[in-house]
């Protein structure tokens, strides 16, 4: 029997493997890729007696590959909270996904391990700027406000290393990131003894006080664009400077739009959270789109249809 298990490279997937593995250890493939990389199932070749474990990535994007594993008669779990369209019915899958905008999957495993390993889930919710999600789960953990402020910023700091349009763009494959946290079955145990912790975060540090010179590209009174440059830097920060433009501008909704060598768009919409939806809606408009209500993104627009996603941004969050 051979064990895979599949998970999107930011913090929501990476902390709910964690969760998981530390409730049922297990050596298993690991296979996972920038955040972006979502089409990940096709990657398992499994076969009858197999156990695939899959998790925040889109079953919708992952049918196909989800259908064969299926058919070669491994089981597989599936957990997650992005757009699923239908999900099969197989007596080989065990699928949890809810696509509640309030929501995230290690949310979603916390509640099927009963809260046994909590803080990595509140770390996640962090990550997928879900505070209010996040800070409602904690508040069972008694936990201070510097304690809270650490786990929002260990979040933000696992989702940061996910962004990129390749592997070398991020300070640690989402694989070796995962190997460096499963020791820890306390987060603020991580951020005071592991390495990679200081790395990301004087990683993070750098990029964002770039990012506070961007300028609007386009803007309404509800939504506003930001042009970014082709840099690594730019590639890295994309994700999580959209989460804090979010949180200063709560009725605004937000697009950054990354300019790629080869005359594409990289871009990542967050929708307002005072209205937290449409931004899957948005993006699945558009070829290589797709995410979630509250986030979602465009892997690679042509640059032909730049103003074609602008207005229809616009038309998505009207003033």
């Amino acid at each position: 029997m051979t064990y895979f298990d599949v998970f999107n490279g930011d913090a929501d997937g990476i902390c709910a493997l964690h969760q998981l593995r530390l409730a049922q250890p297990l050596q298993s493939t690991l296979i996972t890729g920038v955040k972006r990389d979502i089409s990940l199932l096709k990657q398992v070749s499994a076969q009858a007696g197999d156990t695939v474990t899959v998790l925040d990535i889109s079953l919708d994007k992952n049918r196909d590959a989800l259908m064969k594993t299926l058919e070669q008669g491994a089981q597989v779990h599936y957990v997650d909270h992005h757009f699923s369209g239908a999900i099969p019915t197989s007596p080989n899958l065990n699928a949890h996904i809810n696509t509640d905008a309030n929501t995230c999957t290690s949310l979603l495993v916390n509640d099927l391990l009963n809260g046994a390993y909590l803080p990595w889930a509140v770390t996640a919710a962090f990550g997928d700027n879900l505070f209010d999600a996040a800070e409602a789960a904690a508040q069972t953990l008694k936990l201070n406000s510097t304690q809270i402020e650490a786990l929002q910023h260990l979040g933000t700091l696992i989702n940061y290393n996910g962004y990129g349009t390749s592997l070398n763009d991020l300070y640690f494959p989402p694989s070796e990131l995962y190997q460096a946290i499963a020791p820890y079955e306390n987060p603020f145990d991580f951020i005071a003894q592991s390495p990679a912790y200081p790395t990301l975060d004087q990683g993070y540090a750098d990029d964002m006080k770039q990012a506070e010179n961007l300028e609007v590209y386009s803007q309404t009174l509800s939504s506003a664009v930001f042009m970014l440059p082709d840099e690594p830097w730019t590639r890295r920060v994309s994700g999580v400077y959209g989460n804090l433009l979010a949180r200063q501008h709560p009725n605004r909704a937000h697009a950054l739009l990354t300019i790629l060598a080869d005359d594409t768009y990289r871009i990542s919409v967050r929708a307002p959270l005072s209205h937290k939806t449409g931004a899957d809606e948005l993006c699945m408009q558009f070829p290589t789109g797709g995410g979630r209500k509250a986030a979602a993104g465009i892997n690679a627009l042509p640059s032909h249809q730049l103003n074609d996603f602008i207005q229809a941004f616009q038309q998505q969050y009207p003033s």
